[in-house]
Order: C-alpha cells, then structure tokens, then sequence
C-alpha cells in the first residue's frame, strides 16, 4: 500500500548525539593507547571515511590492529577491548532530548523510518541499543549513500509524499533535487556539520528549520507538509 506520507529520519547528530560518542572514544583511546596511538586511529579513520564515503569505525579499528601488529606494536591486543567499548557503548544515553517524543510526534501522522548512513554491524547496533530501532517499528534502512539510494526508500515504502528530517544540508538537497515537490526537507541544527559554513553557503536552505530535534514535537504537521508545494492535506491518526 502507498501511504499517504513517509517520515525519514536521520540518526547521527539528528537524533542520537554522535558529535559527543566521539569524544568519549577519543577520550577512552588517549587513555588506554596514549595521543600518538589515538591520533593514528583517527587518521585511519578519516582515510577509511574517505574511501568509502561513511564512518566505519570498527574498520578503522581493524585496520590499525593490522598496521600495529606488522609493526610489532605492544597494543594490539589490547585494541581488543576498544571493540568492546564500542560494542557496548550506552548509546540509549546520547539521545537528544526529546528524540523519541520527536519521532513518535511524527508517528501520530505517517510512517516514520530511520534513514541513515553507516556500515553494516556498527550502525544498526547504535541504532537498536539506542531505542530507535523499537521506536520505529523496526522500520530501518541504512545505506552506504541514502541520497543514492531512493529508488530503494519509494520500493521499500511507498509513499505520496516524504519529509526527511536530517542534519547535513548537502543530503537534504541533494534528496530535495531528486524529489522536487515530493519532499519536504527539514533541517535540524544539531552537530558540528550544521555549523559549517562553508556547507550552509554551499547549498540552498531547507523547507523547514529548527534549532533542536524536540523542537520537531511542536511542528504543525498540517503546516510542515505545506512547505513544500504539493504535498496533501494530513491528518492525525486515530
């Protein structure tokens, strides 16, 4: 069946406070391994994010156990309980405030779906170990490039019309110039990519802005779908 509207909803720095489960790795990683083990991790990190256009941390991971372990370096073992950090990282505890009030707010109208990028282990861990994955339904896609990937997100859950609810402009516009009309873009800012400026003056604003996630709670529905032209009058579910 074609629903009359799909909510997509973003997960890192959109609902869930990644900007600060990075701080507490690298936190975790300068104290167990020292700076300079710390910031070779990250350095893999980037590379890796770079090849494969996501954040893959347990790659990173892997790959500096690799070089460690061709070096002869002393915590390669001990790279063993970085995993367990990750694995068991409180992910429930760097929701935003008022995320799960924002998606269930949204439930009330649609069908609401986490859309995000990531790997294929890491990523729907977060997101299961956080309450989003329940609070979804199980409604779950994650993908190596979701701005790639509609043609996915319209077979896996056809709708009318989408509203995506995200923190980086650059996918909001790229899915906003696939969609045209069909979405409803709406811009959380929250994290350090809505911050950029560089990315803010690189790309056309968004249907809708707000300043925090629980301020999606407080949106008129009626009103948000109206931003975009197009889009058909909604109302509550029963």
């Amino acid at each position: 069946m074609t629903a009359d509207v799909v909510f997509l909803l973003d997960v890192d720095n959109t609902l869930l406070d990644n900007d600060s489960i990075i701080v507490d790795l690298r936190e975790h990683l300068e104290r167990e391994f020292g700076v300079a083990s710390a910031d070779r991790y990250w350095c893999i990190f980037e590379e890796l994010r770079s090849e494969l256009g996501y954040a893959d941390y347990l790659g990173a991971l892997q790959r500096y156990r690799g070089d460690t372990e061709v070096g002869g370096g002393p915590d390669a073992q001990g790279l063993l309980l970085m995993s367990r950090f990750l694995i068991d990282y409180p992910f429930a505890q760097r929701l935003y405030p008022g995320a799960l009030g924002a998606v269930a707010h949204l439930g009330r109208f649609g069908t609401t779906v986490i859309l995000s990028d990531g790997d294929v282990v890491f990523q729907p861990r977060k997101v299961q170990h956080s309450g989003l994955w329940d609070a979804v339904d199980g409604r779950v896609l994650i993908c190596v490039h979701k701005e790639r990937m509609l043609a996915m997100v319209q077979r896996c859950y056809p709708a009318r019309h989408y509203v995506m609810v995200d923190d980086k402009l650059r996918i909001l516009a790229a899915m906003k110039a696939a969609w045209r009309e069909r979405l409803t873009t709406v811009f959380v800012r929250q994290g350090h990519y809505a911050f950029d400026r560089k990315i803010i003056a690189s790309h056309p604003p968004a249907d809708v802005t707000v300043e925090h996630v629980n301020d999606v709670s407080a949106l008129d529905v009626a009103n948000l779908l109206n931003a975009s032209a197009g889009a058909a009058p909604l109302k509550e579910r029963t």
